[in-house]
């Protein structure tokens, strides 16, 4: 009997992640993963969600070491290619006064060489939700119209399609940006930006404005993260603020990306989007109780667990 299809499926770039754990031992790295849709499919799936990814890997080591993890975490692989001429990508975190900093070893990845052509659209299409970002758009120009193609593809077979601004200013100008993000606002049926994207996106701190672009950029559903202050929902007609949850917090990698699949993985379970947004906020809390993006990623049975002792 074969497997069902996944309810949910992420398209982007897994990176390899070496994150300075100690700031007295700056030449110490521990090695994980990250890439912020890849962690999203694996916080859904964690989380008890059917969750598949579209992206290409190198045929190398670090490629391999991913096909290992999505199959441990129950991530379906059947989109992923292998391209054996391109490497996987790498990255670094480094923890400071403001916060974590990242350096990327990424240009000509295997994931970015990813095209229209070579998207599984069977798989996208058989989802429930499909989840794309700005970092899966801004890798290369082919990637960006490979995840314009697959936002259409999911739309037409009645997909919802989950949007996450992800702003990441050092691989494309805002001007480009912008205009690529508000094009996606246009395409989402919700969009999951934090404020700091929003912030530079719409040149506001306040909330609500933001929240107000959102919608009028296209979002019919917008959650504003907001981090330790939770988070803002909104449906055009009723607004929500979900306040954060007091954590002990070491290493906010991935946090955004925890979120966004414990938001999907709700909604396939049949949340409204102010219940999954209350469930994500607290996911993504515990999330940062970690170091790197994937090993804190949490389960269910914690998720609830701070849910009660915050209710």
């Amino acid at each position: 009997m074969s497997e069902p299809p996944p309810e949910i499926v992420g398209q982007g770039e897994p990176l390899v992640e070496f994150n300075c754990v100690h700031a007295e031992e700056p030449q110490t790295y521990l090695q994980g993963f990250g890439g912020d849709t890849s962690n999203m499919v694996i916080a859904a799936a964690r989380l008890g969600a059917r969750s598949g990814y579209v992206t290409c890997v190198g045929d190398d080591p670090f490629g391999r070491m991913f096909l290992k993890l999505w199959e441990t975490e129950g991530v379906d692989t059947c989109g992923v290619a292998i391209d054996s001429t391109a490497p996987t990508g790498v990255y670094f975190v480094t923890h400071g006064v403001y916060g974590h900093e990242f350096s990327y070893l990424r240009a000509g990845s295997a994931a970015s060489r990813l095209t229209p052509e070579r998207l599984p659209l069977d798989l996208i299409r058989g989802a429930r939700i499909f989840h794309v970002s700005g970092i899966s758009q801004a890798i290369s120009a082919s990637a960006r119209d490979a995840a314009f193609a697959a936002m259409e593809a999911a739309h037409a077979a009645g997909v919802k399609v989950s949007y996450d601004t992800n702003l990441r200013l050092k691989l494309w100008p805002l001007a480009h940006a912008r205009a690529t993000i508000l094009g996606s606002l246009a395409r989402c049926d919700w969009c999951l930006p934090s404020v700091d994207d929003a912030r530079a996106l719409f040149d506001s701190d306040d909330p609500g404005a933001i929240v107000a672009a959102c919608h009028a950029a296209g979002a019919p559903v917008v959650v504003l993260k907001r981090g330790a202050e939770g988070c803002l929902v909104s449906d055009r007609t009723r607004s929500e603020t979900i306040p954060g949850h007091v954590v002990r917090n070491v290493d906010a990698t991935g946090a955004g990306d925890c979120f966004d699949g414990a938001f999907a993985a709700r909604i396939v379970a049949g949340d409204d989007p102010f219940a999954a947004a209350r469930y994500a906020n607290a996911a993504a809390a515990l999330a940062t109780t970690g170091f790197g993006a994937v090993a804190p990623l949490p389960r269910d049975a914690g998720v609830r667990a701070l849910l009660a002792r915050g209710a």
